[in-house]
């Protein structure tokens, strides 16, 4: 017999933990990056606060901090303005890039050959909520 033949539907909710956080994301589609070189810098500000994640991507020399750093200022944005979240209390709990369509462009070479060229582009998705701390 199986464990939870007998339970209603009722009970099972009960005990599963119900999550209030709001999560808000904002997602940037076909960034001609490879996704690889944006996952490097996503992963030094997943975890960390909005204002701090806006200080490391400022300084840090990558040329994928831009649409990184464009895509968190969106997403805090729409924190503030459709969940009503303020942005000092922001933390960002997922950042990541998924691959993309690929660009493929052919270099002639010697003797009438040709070289394929990948042009790689990826989708960058970050998403904040409130810290559960500052609460």
């Amino acid at each position: 017999m199986h464990a939870l033949q007998g339970s209603t539907s009722g009970q099972m909710e009960k005990n599963m933990a119900v999550d209030n956080t709001t999560e808000v994301k904002a997602i940037a589609r076909y960034i001609r990056m490879s996704p690889y070189k944006v996952r490097r810098v996503l992963d030094q500000i997943r975890g960390r606060s909005y204002r701090e994640a806006l200080i490391i991507l400022e300084f840090m020399p990558y040329r994928s901090c831009e649409p990184v750093l464009k895509v968190l200022r969106s997403a805090a944005a729409n924190a503030e303005h459709n969940a009503g979240l303020d942005r000092t209390n922001l933390v960002i709990t997922q950042a990541y890039a998924d691959q993309g369509p690929v660009l493929k462009r052919f270099q002639p070479r010697a003797q009438g050959r040709a070289y394929q060229i990948r042009k790689p582009t990826c989708h960058i998705t970050v998403a904040v909520a409130a810290d559960s701390a500052a609460q």
